[in-house]
């Protein structure tokens, strides 16, 4: 791990301490161990108010940064840096991203293709009904659910998408070793498993009601869109709609009764506009062109790992190629393309056809040649 992961975590602990003043101590110092070592003064030629230097003066005798990765380690918490590639691409593009993600489970490449669902903690029999159907039918299109895990809407959600097969993604309004609420443990450890729980507030931080509208903007920041199944005008779900709307991301919503409350919010974002009328989920994959995510993802999975296999790649074609002549073509030697050539066969990027005579699979004709070419 980057020895200055460890000042991210440290400064991450400070009160007042984001995205602004990281990215001004980082390029001040040119990283941030030199920062935490700093003197006020320098601290302050830095470029920091007298807010952030008075936080810091008071805090950071307290902070021990390796014992704070000590703690994440036994709690199974990994963290992700704005400067990570693993770092969600799309969650860095909004203006007040997190500097600093804690993470649980495994964030995988293909949630990049990810719709958040929000709505109401006290969802109605037609809420429920609807959430599970658009969320399963979403999550079996190979869509990650994003959501909050609160009480309602976002549980349910979490939940369809697991009992189809998918996967999801929950943000915490609080630190990773406190679940909220309480009742949602074993789901969890479910999504754990097949996803990943994710906070920018550190282990022990208690879910306090200020943290919930910032989480909000995690939850659409991280999405292509956002999906408000069922909400009542002024919830959680219409603050992260707006975090959409502001974000660039689509808006979704689910009409539902002129007479229910629970339905007023969603109703409202299609009345002025500002969401998109979901009947099914294909309203949504049309919408953001995910009709065919499923088959994107089995390209990515068969897309060349190293330079050698793209160069090898380069070669083949749908004819016949025998390997001397990969070899010639290439300029590779022959032990290098032969190895190099089974391991592509193992993982369905290369057929052998004949006596060491190799052509492309098919979809890497159609697909791969016209990328690299």
């Amino acid at each position: 791990m980057n020895e200055d992961v460890k000042y991210w975590v440290a400064f991450n602990n400070i009160p007042g301490i984001g995205r602004v003043r990281l990215g001004q101590l980082e390029s001040y110092f040119g990283g941030l161990e030199r920062a935490w070592k700093a003197q006020p003064g320098e601290l302050k030629r830095a470029g920091l108010d007298i807010g952030a230097l008075r936080a810091i003066n008071e805090k950071r005798g307290d902070i021990d940064p390796d014992n704070e990765m000590s703690r994440l380690e036994r709690l199974g918490i990994k963290v992700l840096t704005s400067n990570d590639k693993a770092y969600p691409r799309r969650l860095r593009e909004i203006y007040d991203f997190p500097p600093v993600l804690y993470e649980k489970g495994e964030l995988k490449p293909e949630d990049e293709w990810c719709v958040a669902v929000v709505g109401t903690r006290r969802a109605t029999v037609y809420g429920r009904q609807i959430t599970e159907e658009i969320t399963a039918d979403l999550a079996r299109s190979k869509i990650t659910i994003v959501s909050g895990l609160a009480k309602g809407i976002d549980t349910i959600a979490h939940r369809s998408a697991l009992e189809a097969g998918g996967r999801t993604i929950a943000v915490f309004a609080s630190g990773l070793d406190i679940v909220y609420p309480a009742e949602n443990q074993k789901l969890s450890q479910d999504i754990m498993e097949n996803g990943a729980l994710l906070s920018e507030y550190p282990p022990g931080t208690r879910p306090r009601a200020e943290n919930f509208p910032r989480r909000n903007r995690i939850l659409s920041g991280l999405s292509l869109g956002v999906l408000v199944t069922e909400a009542g005008e002024g919830s959680g779900a219409m603050i992260t709609a707006a975090d959409a709307i502001e974000q660039d991301r689509e808006v979704f919503a689910v009409p539902g009764s002129v007479l229910s409350p629970a339905s007023r919010g969603a109703n409202r974002l299609i009345q002025k506009g500002e969401a998109k009328l979901v009947r099914e989920y294909t309203d949504i994959l049309e919408e953001l062109n995910l009709m065919a995510v499923e088959r994107q993802i089995e390209m990515r999975e068969i897309l060349p790992e190293s330079e050698t296999e793209s160069v090898l790649l380069k070669q083949l074609g749908g004819e016949p190629s025998h390997i001397d002549e990969v070899c010639r073509k290439s300029g590779l030697p022959a032990a290098t393309v032969s190895s190099t050539l089974a391991m592509m066969e193992l993982k369905g990027m290369v057929r052998q056809v004949g006596t060491m005579n190799y052509v492309l699979v098919k979809e890497l004709r159609q697909e791969y040649r016209v990328k690299v070419e």
